[in-house]
């Protein structure tokens, strides 16, 4: 795992301003299309929530920024990012998951459901299963949510990209579900961002990852 050459890097100025900051971290909103998904994982029997989070770290993987930790005064770049995903346990508490993102769909659920039954047989919260190469993952099925802010310990470094997903609803004729999305932005900014939500929209099925931008007031 390669460190990042911040003498070369443009950003530079940008990681030296925004690492100072007491909260570092923005965070936007989207709404995807999730149609397609949703009814291919209804044919073919497959766990809704399994499927998104798979194509939600095809999407992470795919963008480098998210693969970007601060450690010290440096910036390693991963080779792979998995998700630390808070699991519900029947007593409606939860607990921090560690679950690898493998490429092959069918063995990424396998290994996804041996941890998500480790963590049902189990009580109270086991924090530190999951290291730095990880995405911050929860889902928030019983809201359409338009904004979202998270629990921060301010003391502790952590520059870990952090994603949360609400409740499918339809609107005219098609499905959709919101997703927040919070980087460090010491390490990304809204292209960023904008890069993610495009892969993981076509990795749902929905608008293409290449999808041109029809209208803004981008300056480039």
């Amino acid at each position: 795992m390669p460190y990042l050459n911040l003498d070369t890097w443009p950003r530079r100025a940008h990681f030296d301003f925004f690492r100072s900051f007491d909260e570092p971290f923005f965070g936007l909103t989207v709404r995807v299309d999730a149609t397609a998904a949703y009814h291919h994982c209804k044919a073919g029997g497959h766990s809704f929530f399994l499927y998104y989070l798979h194509r939600c770290l095809q999407a992470v993987n795919a963008v480098e920024a998210f693969r970007y930790r601060i450690e010290g005064e440096r910036v390693r770049i991963h080779d792979q990012i998995h998700a630390s995903a808070t699991i519900e346990r029947a007593d409606g508490t939860f607990d921090f998951s560690y679950i690898p993102y493998v490429a092959d769909f069918t063995d990424f659920v396998k290994g996804a459901k041996l941890e998500i039954d480790r963590i049902q047989s189990t009580t109270g919260l086991n924090v530190g299963v999951a290291g730095a190469d990880v995405i911050h993952f929860s889902a928030v099925p019983w809201l359409d949510f338009t904004s979202l802010s998270h629990a921060r310990n301010l003391t502790l470094p952590d520059s870990a990209p952090k994603i949360s997903i609400g409740k499918l609803t339809e609107r005219d004729g098609r499905l959709g579900m919101p997703v927040s999305i919070h980087g460090h932005h010491a390490l990304m900014d809204g292209r960023e961002v904008g890069a993610f939500v495009r892969r993981f929209e076509a990795g749902l099925g929905g608008r293409s990852a290449g999808a041109k931008t029809l209208a803004g007031n981008s300056v480039t």
